[in-house]
C-alpha cells in the first residue's frame, strides 16, 4: 500500500452492531429468520426467504423496527470508532436497509452509511427490496481507490469477501466457520483490540 490517505469501509451487522434477522428471530420464535449471509451466500435467495416468511406470519416493518429500537451496538463497538475516528475516515457498506439502520447510526454518532431500501405498501408490509447497487460493497471500494484513497475492509460473512478482496487488506472480523474454511486468505480479528493493532500496522504502510 501507498502513502495515500487510508479509508476503511465496514459492514455493520456482525461488526458493529448484531444481527438483526437474529434479533427479530428469537423476538418472535421463528427459528428460519436466524439464517443470514454467513449461511446463505446469495443475498437474493436469503432475502426472498425471509419475506416469504414474514408474509406466511403476517409480520410489518414497523414490527421489525420495534425490535430494532430495543438492541444496542456490540460492546466496545462504539469505543472502537471513537479510537477509529482520531485515526482514519470511515464508511459503512452494509446490505442491510435505511429502514433498518436509523436507530443505529443514532447510537454510532452517525457515521456514513451507504445501504439498500425497503419497498412497503400503505399497511408497512415489506414487499420486496431494492439494491442500491448490485454487488454494491466491491463498486464502493471501486470508487473510493478511484478517488486515490487506500482502502482497508472489515466484514464477517459471504457478503463481504468481495469487498476484501477488492481493498489493499481485508479483515475478517468473528467470522463463522464456514466463511473462514472459504476465505483463508483474510487476517482474522475476534476482539477490536485485535482490529486495532491490524490497522495500526496498516496505517505505518
Amino acid at each position: 500500500m501507498s502513502g495515500r490517505t487510508k479509508l476503511l469501509a465496514m459492514d455493520l451487522e456482525g461488526v458493529l452492531v448484531p444481527e438483526v434477522w437474529i434479533a427479530f428471530a428469537e423476538k418472535t420464535g421463528i427459528k428460519e429468520l436466524r439464517l443470514t449471509t454467513r449461511d446463505i451466500s446469495d443475498y437474493d435467495v436469503l432475502m426472498k426467504h425471509r419475506l416469504g416468511i414474514l408474509k406466511e406470519n403476517s409480520l410489518r416493518l414497523s414490527d421489525i423496527q420495534a425490535v430494532i429500537e430495543t438492541m444496542e451496538p456490540l460492546p466496545g463497538a462504539i469505543e472502537y470508532l471513537n479510537w477509529l475516528r482520531e485515526r482514519c475516515p470511515f464508511v459503512i457498506l452494509s446490505d442491510t436497509f435505511y429502514e433498518f439502520a436509523a436507530p443505529f447510526m443514532r447510537k454510532l454518532g452517525h457515521p456514513m452509511l451507504l445501504c439498500n431500501s425497503l419497498v412497503t405498501d400503505e399497511q408497512g408490509t415489506i414487499l420486496d427490496y431494492r439494491m442500491r447497487q448490485l454487488d454494491g460493497k466491491r463498486h464502493a471500494v471501486l470508487a473510493f481507490k478511484q478517488l486515490n484513497f487506500d482502502v482497508l475492509a472489515m466484514g464477517d460473512s459471504f457478503n463481504d469477501t468481495a469487498m476484501l478482496s477488492e481493498a489493499g487488506l481485508g479483515i475478517l472480523f468473528r467470522p463463522s466457520e464456514k466463511v473462514l474454511q472459504e476465505f483463508p486468505q483474510f487476517p482474522v480479528a475476534r476482539e477490536y483490540d485485535e482490529v486495532k493493532n491490524i490497522l495500526s500496522e496498516a496505517f505505518k504502510a
